[in-house]
């Protein structure tokens, strides 16, 4: 019955998180399909395809999904670490770095429709499986409708600007500042400037830079019971140990510092020194 409720929620209606937070889509997904959540308990399939279906974005907590579906937040708790061990689902912080270069940690929530496995989960915390880049066009646009205040011969259109803002994108992917694509496209203009479009694209393309060296992602998965952090090779399944019922091995005690051992060894020759002072 609460399945059947379920199917008919719409996702239009469910609450988006602060930006930046939310679900995030895993990269390289198949094509939807019926069967997508076959494998799963019935309950735990309606909730998954719910999921699937929010846009990037969504509040995937168990509080806000406790309010949409009809499961309480006990049993919404105990369905999505199923989901998660069945590999849709993993939960834990990116650093990401903000226009201006400052960086900080966000909370993540990674679904895959695909279901994947650990070793492939461990790849894209590492940043060896491709992620969807988001565009910045609205950036380069402004950029680019601004140009005219700077050189007043290069003033573009609107069409232009939505024409061009792909390659002063490209432009930002590859490191560059606003600063530097002015200086790129104002220094030494012709007199007269007779197609500025023409003039700005011939610029873009012809002194675009060379790609930076691809900087992994910085990520980090969390237990899913606890939240306790770690590598994705002790969270199989997105648990940890302690959460798992086993039991960690013993630590080697720690080696002694050299005073100490210098300590130790004085003690032990004043003890010697004793005992033959007391001996007949």
């Amino acid at each position: 019955m609460a399945e059947t409720q379920l199917s008919a929620a719409s996702p239009c209606a469910h609450p988006m998180a602060n930006p930046g937070y939310g679900k995030r889509s895993a990269p390289d997904q198949l094509p939807r399909a019926n069967h997508d959540f076959a494998h799963l308990p019935p309950r735990e399939a309606a909730i998954a395809a719910y999921v699937d279906r929010l846009p990037d974005g969504a509040d995937i907590s168990v509080k806000t999904l406790a309010k949409q579906l009809p499961y309480g937040q006990c049993a919404l708790g105990t369905a999505l670490n199923r989901i998660q061990q069945a590999g849709h689902l993993r939960r834990g912080r990116e650093c990401v770095t903000a226009d201006d270069g400052s960086s900080h940690w966000i909370t993540r929530s990674w679904f895959s429709r695909t279901a994947r496995d650990d070793d492939w989960w461990a790849a894209f915390t590492r940043g060896d499986v491709p992620e969807q880049r988001r565009p910045t066009r609205s950036r380069a646009h402004i950029l680019l409708a601004a140009l005219g205040r700077t050189a007043p011969a290069l003033s573009l259109s609107e069409a232009d600007c939505a024409t061009l803002a792909p390659l002063v994108t490209e432009w930002f992917a590859r490191g560059a500042s606003e600063e530097a694509v002015l200086r790129a496209l104002t220094v030494g203009l012709p007199t007269p400037v007779h197609h500025a479009a023409a003039l700005v694209r011939n610029r873009l393309t012809s002194k675009l830079p060379p790609p930076p060296p691809p900087r992994p992602p910085l990520r980090v998965l969390e237990c899913a019971n606890c939240g306790a952090p770690g590598r994705p090779e002790t969270l199989p399944g997105g648990r940890c140990s302690a959460c798992r019922g086993e039991t960690a091995p013993a630590q080697p005690p720690a080696p002694l510092s050299a005073p100490t051992v210098h300590d130790h060894a004085a003690q032990i020759r004043a003890a010697m020194s004793r005992r033959r002072q007391e001996a007949p």
